[in-house]
């Protein structure tokens, strides 16, 4: 495996998340219960139900309800909105890997997060394994949106993070060789200089190693607090 980059930091500075009372508001101010087709006091009522005060544990919205193509022009970075490059129309077909074990329900919450900075400067083939033997499961990438919209210090130059769990699989049943990641646009070709600084969701080659590119990950997840 590949040294940790020597830039790399621990990424516990960047995960304190708003309770979750706190978190289902702002989605709720961002419209994203409408996108997910719930009332505003489903998702409130959830929250609550979970332990709305819990401030450890990410809400987030099933993917097949709140698709990342929808999330991602909700990002915000100085004042930019988020966006998906060009070259990835296909971005809600990326799907849960088999290893993931997703609730089945609208709302569910997400525990442990890390960025993986430590990770940097791994390919995805080289960081799944891993993140398995740890006993860690790599997040989604509506889970890495999620993220991203309640604590936006987690996306920052040099510190941006992959979300292998979502892949796209061929016809043949093989993996599409993108894998999805969250980062900050240079404003370069087709981003266009207006998008400079934007938050973007984007892909790399599964074989590949990127030096600013970390691997989220997280404990776990269920559909409420065991409490």
């Amino acid at each position: 495996m590949p040294e940790t980059a020597p830039n790399a930091t621990a990424s516990a500075t960047v995960t304190a998340l708003p309770p979750l009372i706190t978190q289902a508001e702002h989605l709720i101010e961002l419209g994203v219960h409408e996108l997910a087709g719930m009332p505003a006091a489903e998702l409130r009522a959830f929250a609550e139900g979970a332990g709305g005060g819990d401030s450890d544990v990410l809400l987030a919205v099933h993917p097949d309800r709140a698709p990342a193509s929808a999330l991602a022009p909700l990002l915000r970075h100085g004042g930019k909105p988020g966006f998906v490059v060009a070259d990835m129309t296909d971005v809600d077909r990326f799907a849960p890997l088999d290893t993931v074990e997703l609730p089945d329900a609208p709302l569910y919450l997400v525990s442990g997060l890390d960025r993986g900075d430590l990770m940097a400067n791994w390919s995805p083939d080289e960081a799944l394994p891993a993140l398995i033997a740890k006993g860690r499961t790599p997040l989604l990438l509506t889970e890495g949106i999620h993220w991203v919209l309640q604590q936006p210090a987690v996306l920052e130059r040099d510190h941006c993070f992959m979300t292998i769990g979502s892949r796209l699989r061929k016809a043949n049943g093989a993996l599409d060789a993108r894998t999805p990641a969250i980062w900050i646009s240079n404003g370069t070709g087709r981003d266009g200089r207006e998008r400079r600084d934007a938050p973007k969701v984007g892909w790399c080659w599964a074989g590949n190693r990127h030096t600013w590119l970390g691997f989220a990950s997280a404990t776990g997840r269920k559909p409420q607090s065991a409490g």
